[in-house]
C-alpha cells in the first residue's frame, strides 16, 4: 500500500528513543522527509539521521527541549527552513519522572514537559497544516493511561491529559483537513524498559504470558501504527486511542 507520504515533511519528537526513532525510520522508508528531535542525546539523533541518508532518505536532527518555549518555536523554524512545511507530526518526546518523591518543582516540570510543551509544538506546526488543508497529528500515549501503575501520578496523568487534548483536537481541527489520533502503546521492549530498575527479562517474560499474543510491544509495531494514521491512507480514522498491546487488556 502506498501510504502517500512521499515528500511530506513529518515531524518526530523524541526521535532519539528507541521509539521515536523506529517511527522515523519508517515514515523516512515510506518517503517522508523526517525531522527528528532530541534534547539531551544529539549522538543517537545524528546517527539516526545518518542511517536514513544511506537508505537513500531525507532527515535533519533538530533540538528540542520542551520545556523552554523558544527552544519550541526555533526547532519548527529549522524544520521549516530546513524540509519545508510540516504535515506530519508525531508526538512522541516525553520527560521520565524522577524517582523519589514528588515535589512542586518535580511535578510542575513533567506537565510542563509532557503536556504544555507537547501542545506548544502541535500549536505551532497546526497553521502550516491548515493553510495547506492537509495534516496529521499522532499523540503517543501510554497504557498507564487505563491501567496505572502503583508509582508517580505525574507521567499518567500527563498522558491521560494529552489523549484529552486529542480529542479536542479532532473536533476543532478535521474541517481543516487535520486529522489527530493517539497511539497508546503496551509495555514496550525498549532499551530503556529492561535496563530500568524492578524491570528486565522476567518481567518481559511475564507480561508476554499474560498477552494474547504471547509477546509484548516492540518500537516497530508502535511505528506501523504511526505510520498508517499519520499518512494519506488514512483518510477518516480520527479522535481515536488505538491501543497497541496485544489486547491485553482482555485478560485484565
Amino acid at each position: 500500500m502506498d501510504l502517500g507520504l512521499a515528500g511530506r515533511v513529518a515531524l518526530v519528537t523524541g526521535a532519539s528513543g528507541d521509539i521515536g526513532r523506529a517511527i522515523a525510520a519508517l515514515l523516512a522508508q515510506e518517503g517522508a522527509l523526517v525531522a527528528a528531535t532530541w534534547h539531551r542525546n544529539e549522538q543517537r539523533a545524528r546517527e539516526l539521521v545518518d542511517s536514513i541518508a544511506r537508505e537513500g532518505g531525507k532527515a535533519t536532527a533538530v533540538r528540542l527541549d520542551q520545556r523552554d518555549e523558544g527552544s519550541i518555536r526555533a526547532a519548527v523554524e529549522q524544520v521549516r527552513r530546513d524540509l519545508g512545511e510540516i504535515a506530519v507530526l508525531v508526538a512522541n518526546a516525553v520527560s521520565w519522572p524522577t524517582r523519589g518523591p514528588e515535589t512542586w518543582e518535580s511535578l510542575t516540570g513533567d506537565f510542563t514537559a509532557n503536556v504544555t510543551g507537547t501542545l506548544s509544538v502541535i500549536e505551532a506546526a497546526l497553521p502550516g497544516m491548515r493553510a495547506a488543508g492537509w495534516g496529521r497529528i499522532v499523540v503517543i500515549s501510554s497504557d498507564v493511561v487505563a491501567q496505572p501503575l502503583p508509582a508517580g501520578v505525574a507521567y499518567p496523568a500527563a498522558k491521560a491529559a494529552l489523549e484529552t487534548a486529542a480529542e479536542v483536537l479532532a473536533a476543532r481541527e478535521a474541517p481543516y483537513g487535520v486529522l489527530t489520533n493517539v497511539v497508546r502503546p503496551g509495555f514496550t521492549l525498549t532499551d530503556r524498559a529492561l535496563t530500568t530498575p524492578g524491570f528486565g527479562q522476567e518481567v518481559v517474560d511475564a507480561e508476554a504470558a499474560k498477552t494474547p499474543t504471547r509477546r509484548i510491544c516492540t518500537p516497530q509495531d508502535v511505528a506501523s501504527t504511526v505510520a498508517y494514521l499519520g499518512s494519506a491512507a488514512n483518510g477518516h480514522v480520527n479522535g481515536e486511542v488505538i491501543s497497541v498491546a496485544g489486547g491485553r487488556h482482555l485478560t485484565r
